[in-house]
């Protein structure tokens, strides 16, 4: 396995019910993992305890051979080695795209840095935009530019937050695939949150279904599908036998 989570707990201070209760589930390398669930239901929580910014009650997480935390240790999130593509993308609007992909990458070398850009930049299909700014690009261009910057140190793990929130209802297929082919080419690890089964089954390698913290299911999509229409029979066959019964 390349990551493992094992028993992470978490509540926030103003509330006594736990945000997250046991959360524990193993990830290969270059897997998409979804966490899939209604608002409140701990999703959010898991993506701010991988990043480090919140700091768990009880559980571990080790990425590789690297404990990231646990009862001991908690490593800072600079020192993480994992990218996060936020909700609203946070592009810095006076850079252009080059300037944005490449503001993570402080630690290479000038020519490692133009190395590194080129082949983000072709990955995500913008080689010719790398001197725009954000408010020159659309939506799902800007989605891209923001993958890019988290890609392009080379991280353990990226995390995205509802990756699709921001986009309109006529882009969100188109993007879905495009977000899908980039995380298998660039070979990376990803987990992100979103409450749209249809954006979990188009991208996610597996899904995991959480509800008031705990996980439900975690399963290939084709498995949550065919879990979801046996609820559906077994509902269908129990108000059939009540129709009986009353007759």
């Amino acid at each position: 396995m390349f990551i493992s989570i094992d028993n992470v707990c978490f509540s926030y201070s103003n509330t006594k019910t736990a945000a997250l209760d046991q959360f524990s589930m193993t990830i290969e390398k270059g897997e998409v993992i979804s966490i899939l669930g209604p608002s409140g239901s701990g999703k959010s929580t898991v993506l701010r305890l991988l990043a480090g910014l919140e700091k768990p009650e009880d559980g571990s997480f080790n990425i590789q051979e690297t404990v990231i935390f646990n009862e001991k240790k908690f490593l800072q999130p600079e020192k993480r080695g994992i990218g996060m593509v936020f909700q609203d993308y946070a592009l810095f609007p006076h850079m252009t795209v080059a300037e944005n992909i490449m503001f993570g990458l402080f630690r290479f070398k000038k020519a490692a840095k133009q190395e590194r850009l080129q082949e983000v930049l072709e990955l995500v299909e913008l080689e010719g935009f790398a001197d725009r700014y954000p408010y020159q690009l659309s939506g799902g261009q800007q989605q891209r530019v923001a993958i890019a910057r988290a890609i392009a140190p080379k991280p353990h793990l990226i995390l995205l937050d509802e990756p699709f929130s921001n986009l309109d209802a006529e882009l969100q297929g188109k993007i879905r695939k495009e977000l899908r082919d980039i995380l298998k080419k660039a070979d990376i690890t990803s987990v992100f949150v979103t409450h749209d089964e249809n954006d979990a089954h188009a991208i996610a390698d597996r899904i995991v279904k959480l509800k008031d913290g705990k996980i439900e299911v975690i399963g290939r999509p084709c498995d949550i599908l065919n879990i979801n229409r046996q609820a559906v029979v077994e509902a269908v066959a129990l108000v059939e036998q009540r129709d009986m019964m009353s007759v």
